[in-house]
């Protein structure tokens, strides 16, 4: 395992506005001037939480993926966020995890917000996406998955335990205390580190977002975070640092062994 520098970005969204979207996401990209290796932007970046994909949802071939891939070659980093997609005549909240060479994995939300009627419109995904980078295994989420430890719980094989979990969000700032609470147990559960981007700014149904993006240790501690502000950060992770914690309190090692039935 290599250092690894991630790139966390909280910013407003333009309501369901998608070139303006790429746009000003396109200008916060290019104004990070640090090596990283990963940029990490919000859930549903191109349009904001809309419950109306119709119009807005694009294919794997459409112009936000394009974008994507584009922006990862030119920064030669991995670009990662959900998007809007349709296929198969069904609509999912997708992430992407785009590689600079133009190959990617994705991950459709497999826990859909039914408070807000999100499991109306989209499709659950039911596979997981864990991501390889320097030797970290990165896993990738969305949002409301957050609240479901047993999705993101490490497996008790220390070969197939991640190291770093990434949840892309728009989480609304009346449950703000819910984000920042939940982040830190899945860091402390999963004695892993921890990157939470979420948006800020109002959306186009009233609901106001407060950010606290953070960054969090496998003790649970926060190594950064930002309320009610756009930010670009960047963090470096040692691999030293996850496994010192791992080796000093081998918690992992009285987890309980189970399969997860889908």
């Amino acid at each position: 395992m290599q250092p690894l520098s991630v790139t966390l970005i909280q910013s407003d969204i333009h309501w369901e506005d998608i070139e303006l979207n790429l746009s000003m996401f396109g200008k916060k990209i290019d104004s990070i001037h640090e090596k990283t290796q990963v940029i990490v932007l919000p859930e549903m970046f191109s349009t904001g939480f809309t419950m109306k994909p119709e119009g807005l949802a694009e294919t794997m071939d459409g112009r936000t993926v394009q974008w994507m891939k584009a922006m990862s070659k030119e920064k030669n980093a991995v670009i990662t966020g959900s998007i809007i997609i349709k296929e198969d005549n069904h609509f999912f909240n997708r992430l992407i995890w785009m590689l600079p060479t133009g190959n990617f994995g994705y991950y459709d939300k497999r826990h859909l917000f039914s408070f807000a009627g999100e499991d109306v419109p989209y499709r659950s995904g039911d596979k997981k996406l864990i991501g390889s980078l320097s030797g970290w295994k990165i896993n990738l989420q969305v949002c409301y998955d957050l609240r479901f430890p047993v999705w993101s719980r490490q497996d008790t094989d220390p070969e197939k335990q991640y190291d770093l979990y990434i949840n892309v969000a728009n989480w609304p700032d009346k449950r703000s205390d819910a984000w920042r609470t939940l982040l830190g147990a899945r860091a402390i559960e999963n004695q892993c580190y921890v990157v939470g981007v979420n948006r800020v700014g109002t959306d186009g149904n009233g609901h106001h977002y407060d950010g606290f993006s953070s960054v969090i240790d496998p003790l649970g501690k926060v190594l950064w975070t930002k309320e009610n502000q756009e930010a670009v950060y960047t963090h470096t992770f040692q691999e030293e640092e996850i496994a010192e914690v791992r080796s000093h309190f081998p918690f992992l090692n009285d987890a309980d062994n189970y399969n997860l039935l889908l």
